[in-house]
């Protein structure tokens, strides 16, 4: 594959996060192979209207993964904020997207481990994918465990940096431990200018950014 000539291997998806349609569009112009749809990305994302996750859906013909976030801040949620997340879920399902992205702590950063296997039980046959709430938690390692055992599809994740770059170290050692059993999406400030370093210092098939094509 090559995007606007820079040679991308062709087994890497290339992971566009966007918050509106004509970004979208635009991305898969661009050569993404995924898209990530949001609002709201400067609190790092939340949920997207109805209308922009039908319409995606309908017109795009790479597959779709639908934020779940009734809003920034905190990855701790109240009951109601819960029951959002539920009934988005069954509106992305109903609407065909192929993966919805998702991410619960409790309020000490743990995985909450009960309302996140219900929400992997609702999106079927929907892939669930863990955000980058994964950064919070202060043993990634143990996390990647409970998250395979949950069923969970792939992990969003800049190695508990700020950055990929300055998580690398961790980004390789959790691909390690993951072996084939989850998919590890290189997220952190990963750009269409350092996809090709970052490629090469991170052995993942999956990158992920707001700028990681150049529309």
């Amino acid at each position: 594959m090559t995007i606007f000539g820079k040679v991308i291997l062709l087994e890497m998806i290339i992971e566009a996060c966007v918050e509106n349609f004509s970004d979208a569009w635009k991305a898969q112009l661009a050569g993404a192979n995924r898209i990530e749809l949001c609002e709201n990305l400067a609190v790092g994302g939340t949920t997207p209207s109805y209308g922009t996750i039908k319409t995606c859906c309908r017109e795009l013909k790479i597959p779709i993964a639908t934020m779940i976030r009734p809003r920034g801040g905190s990855f701790y949620y109240s009951d109601a904020e819960f029951e959002i997340m539920k009934e988005d879920i069954g509106i992305c399902k109903t609407l065909g997207s192929q993966s919805v992205v998702f991410g619960l702590l409790t309020k000490n950063n743990k995985i909450d481990v009960e309302r996140t296997k219900t929400l992997i039980n609702l999106a079927q046959p929907m892939q669930a994918v863990y955000h980058k709430a994964f950064d919070e938690i202060a043993d990634p390692f143990d996390a990647l465990e409970i998250l395979i055992d949950l069923g969970v599809t792939r992990i969003l994740t800049s190695g508990t940096k700020n950055t990929a770059l300055e998580g690398q170290v961790i980004l390789r050692k959790l691909i390690n431990q993951a072996a084939g059993r989850i998919s590890i999406v290189v997220a952190g400030k990963v750009t269409f200018d350092n996809l090709d370093i970052l490629s090469k210092l991170i052995p993942a098939k999956e990158f992920h950014g707001k700028n990681i094509v150049q529309v």
